[in-house]
């Protein structure tokens, strides 16, 4: 079965010092890098989403700024695809999809950030369309959420968004477990 490694916003602005810091932002991208070599190991295809906001008034993933670059541990190499996107599914008005039939891709492995928005979209619309879909635990980060007057740590938020993709939408997954999924 083809696979395809999709990697989603692993940008700046989620790192330290940006204005969308995530909880466990390097330690993830460094996992996310791990899956990424095994990948090209394997000769499988990569394809980077990188988020530009379109919104009036946003205050992260600015066109033309630092924030936006990918992370240098998962930096795109020549040939790999970069899809860009404006909205949290990475399959919303892109390519991605024309991307993966292309290449006859049947099931993702996805790795990357927020869990709780562009990943939880991406891999909910994936599953929606018909593919396959293993979420890498390890190599995703979110950050802590306020409901009401409920604070939500982000080990929390993580946790719980793993549990729903993994009740129905997908495997969930580390990385040092990925081969063995993937065979």
């Amino acid at each position: 079965m083809n696979t395809a490694l999709i990697l989603i916003d692993l940008q700046m602005d989620y790192f330290a010092g940006g204005p969308m810091e995530l909880v466990g932002a390097e330690a993830a991208v460094l996992k996310a890098g791990r899956a990424l070599g095994w990948f090209r190991e394997q000769g499988w295809p990569v394809i980077h989403v990188q988020h530009l906001s379109a919104r009036p008034g946003a205050g992260f993933f600015i066109p033309g700024t630092p924030g936006v670059e990918i992370h240098s541990a998962v930096a795109p190499r020549e040939g790999e695809a970069v899809v860009q996107k404006n909205f949290p599914n990475s399959f919303r008005a892109t390519e991605l999809q024309d991307r993966l039939d292309e290449a006859d891709v049947k099931r993702l492995v996805i790795a990357g950030m927020m869990t709780h928005m562009c990943v939880d979209a991406t891999t909910r619309a994936a599953f929606d369309l018909g593919y396959e879909c293993v979420v890498l635990a390890d190599a995703c980060a979110t950050r802590a959420l306020e409901h009401g007057h409920v604070n939500v740590p982000a080990a929390h938020v993580q946790a719980a968004f793993m549990a729903a993709l993994g009740a129905v939408y997908a495997t969930v997954t580390g990385v040092k477990d990925m081969a063995g999924e993937l065979r």
